[in-house]
């Protein structure tokens, strides 16, 4: 059996994203802050968007664009990057025929530019084109915008690839679980065949709110994508994937999540803690990148008093945490998860874990 591929806590990396725990911080950030009322008084806090409202969408994906330490322009794309609409989504929130001006005079000309040309480019000819590694020469890429036939076709300069390469993660990252992973099957080649009066059962939001199943895959492929030589050195690499080095397959993502989802439906035995550690530690080897497995897995050591395994999965678990800025199991935020692996660690490293159940309700971090 192979070893567990743990990965190292990154002090840097983790107080970076301390800093973004607090929910405030974007109300902060001198780039980001003067945008914000404008935003919200479109009413973005109150419109329902896949695993939340379109608010914690867009602060969810300026939060991964900060910790992943994008200049402020991508952030601000990220913080603004549907709101002309796209063909995913029907949130409009600023008129692309007659406000632009306005978002120009908010943002400026160059970051509106990158905003209307994010929302009005195909963004599944985009992510195929990416997967398919269709490049130019120089990493710029020809792509053609929205709308009927014939369509208008551009040319994305190797910068604007970097940055829409990043963004889509961060996006997607942000909102992708098992409902849009149904009703928006194989994308982004969407099966638009499948009738909801059909398919009823699957359409029922939030759903079971199962991690997705193969956007690890995708994700980690648009992420070595940024190897190009054309594009490598455009923006700063985001920290997943070891720096965007490393990949999973489809049939290793969906494995894991099978296997993790089979300990969280309580689906393995119960008496012993053998099993259920046993298929934890597969889906670790199978997907080493995101954080809920092991740090599921931190806490069954810990109740099998093997402290020192607890401390090497919890922070390891800190670690893609940390490296993602959102969660993969969407069933509680991002924060939350930091939250509950901390208090896994600290008592990992102290030795104190609970031996009555009751107590494991008074738990709380003391550093």
């Amino acid at each position: 059996m192979t070893a567990i591929p743990w990965q190292s806590l990154n002090q840097a990396l983790f107080q970076r994203a301390q800093h973004l725990l607090d929910e405030h911080w974007i109300t902060k950030d001198p780039q980001l802050a003067p945008v914000l009322p404008v935003v919200m008084e479109r009413g973005v806090g109150q419109d329902w968007h896949k695993a939340g409202t379109f608010k914690h969408h867009l602060y969810g994906v300026a939060r991964s664009l900060a910790l992943w330490q994008q200049p402020h322009d991508v952030q601000l794309l990220g913080l603004l990057h549907s709101v002309y609409g796209n063909a995913f989504v029907d949130l409009v929130k600023f008129d692309a025929r007659s406000e632009r001006s306005r978002l120009e005079a908010l943002v400026g000309v160059e970051v509106e530019h990158l905003v209307h040309l994010f929302c009005t480019m195909s963004r599944s000819q985009f992510i195929n084109k990416v997967l398919e590694r269709d490049f130019d020469d120089d990493g710029g890429m020809m792509l053609e915008l929205n709308g009927p036939e014939p369509r208008t076709s551009v040319r994305l300069t190797p910068r604007e690839v970097a940055c829409f390469i990043i963004v889509s993660m961060a996006d997607t990252i942000e909102q992708w679980f098992s409902w849009q992973e149904e009703i928006y099957s194989r994308s982004p080649n969407v099966d638009t065949s499948r009738k909801q009066s059909v398919h009823w059962a699957a359409s029922l939001w939030p759903g079971p709110m199962r991690p997705p199943s193969r956007k690890i895959c995708q994700l980690s492929q648009l992420g070595l994508a940024l190897e190009h030589p054309g594009l490598k050195d455009q923006l700063p690499i985001p920290p997943v994937f070891n720096f965007c080095t490393e990949g999973v397959t489809k049939e290793n993502d969906a494995a894991a999540t099978s296997l993790y989802w089979s300990v969280i439906q309580l689906d393995q035995p119960l008496v012993d803690l053998d099993v259920v550690t046993a298929v934890l530690e597969q889906a670790v080897r199978l997907n080493p990148w995101v954080g809920e497995p092991q740090m599921v897995l931190a806490q069954v050591y810990l109740s099998a008093g093997r402290q020192d395994d607890a401390v090497r999965a919890a922070q390891s678990a800190l670690q893609c945490f940390s490296a993602w800025g959102n969660a993969w199991d969407k069933r509680v935020q991002w924060d939350a998860w930091v939250s509950w692996t901390r208090i896994l660690l600290q008592s990992a490293q102290e030795g104190t874990w609970p031996e009555r159940l009751d107590k494991l309700n008074n738990l709380a971090l003391r550093t």
